[in-house]
């Protein structure tokens, strides 16, 4: 292979990439990033105002950005979306389900254990982590369908191979996710063409405005208990940065990855490989 036709793998000048969750932290790195690279970028957002901290970078091209409402959990309004992008660009080239999180109501502590947790909490982490994955890929997976190709990365979490202490239903969901990639990879090889393609990304330690409170101490720059066995248990010592999900990204979206489908990458700096001794 020549360089010219490598490059050609990662030219992303007008592909169309629907971004659910793109406003977010992780989400919205991604989106930045596909802009850089001349990608037509759709962020969907329940807050649209949300992606105001990231509209100067979306501005600078050479790719362009556009915010639309768009709620995960609400099928008509993903419908909406699905036909503003087929009215305006005519196909879809990828899809990235960024719509995620967890809630403090839906994590135990010293003070709330699993007993105590409120049934919408964990409802509420289960359906924006699962059931919007799903709903998103249902709306936007037919265009694909119905074109015969196109990418649908989804992020899972390191969550989804070991479970982790406190967040019961956002593990359970992320692994749902894991699961539900490899059956939608399989689904759509089989039933509607080997050119689409369904992955996923496992982010590890990620510090995030989200979880900040789980891995530092109240209003200190200190580690908790819970951030610095974190730490300790991941070889390369420190937390994730949202460019560290990149990589992964634009190669799981380029023909660099076309004989790949329905995989979870870890990007976790080497916790899962750690035994701890």
């Amino acid at each position: 292979m020549n360089f010219q036709d490598l490059m050609a793998w990662y030219d992303f000048k007008g592909r169309v990439i629907v971004i659910p969750g793109g406003a977010g932290i992780l989400g919205g790195e991604m989106a930045c990033a596909l802009v850089g690279c001349g990608a037509e970028v759709v962020i969907l957002d329940h807050e649209p105002s949300r992606a105001d901290r990231i509209k100067a970078r979306l501005e600078c091209g050479p790719g362009t950005a556009q915010v639309i409402f768009g709620d995960v959990l609400d099928r008509e309004t993903l419908m909406q979306a699905e036909e503003k992008v087929l009215a305006q660009y005519g196909h879809l080239d990828a899809l990235i389900n960024a719509a995620g999180g967890n809630s403090g109501l839906a994590t135990t502590n010293a003070q709330k254990t699993f007993f105590d947790l409120p049934e919408e909490a964990l409802k509420q982490v289960i359906d924006l982590n699962l059931a919007g994955t799903i709903f998103a890929s249902q709306v936007f997976g037919k265009m694909m369908a119905d074109q015969g190709e196109g990418v649908i990365l989804n992020i899972s979490s390191m969550n989804a191979f070991r479970p982790l202490s406190r967040v019961p239903a956002y593990s359970a969901a992320k692994a749902a996710v894991s699961n539900f990639t490899q059956w939608l990879a399989v689904y759509m090889a089989q039933e509607y063409s080997p050119n689409i393609r369904v992955n996923a990304i496992a982010p590890g330690f990620f510090h995030t405005n989200q979880n900040h409170y789980l891995l530092y101490k109240q209003d200190s720059s200190q580690l908790s208990s819970r951030g610095r066995a974190i730490i300790d248990h991941t070889p390369m010592g420190r937390f994730g940065e949202p460019q560290d999900l990149l990589g992964a990204m634009f190669w799981l979206l380029s023909p660099a990855s076309k004989f790949v489908t329905g995989t979870v990458i870890p990007i976790d700096g080497g916790f899962s490989a750690f035994s701890g001794v």
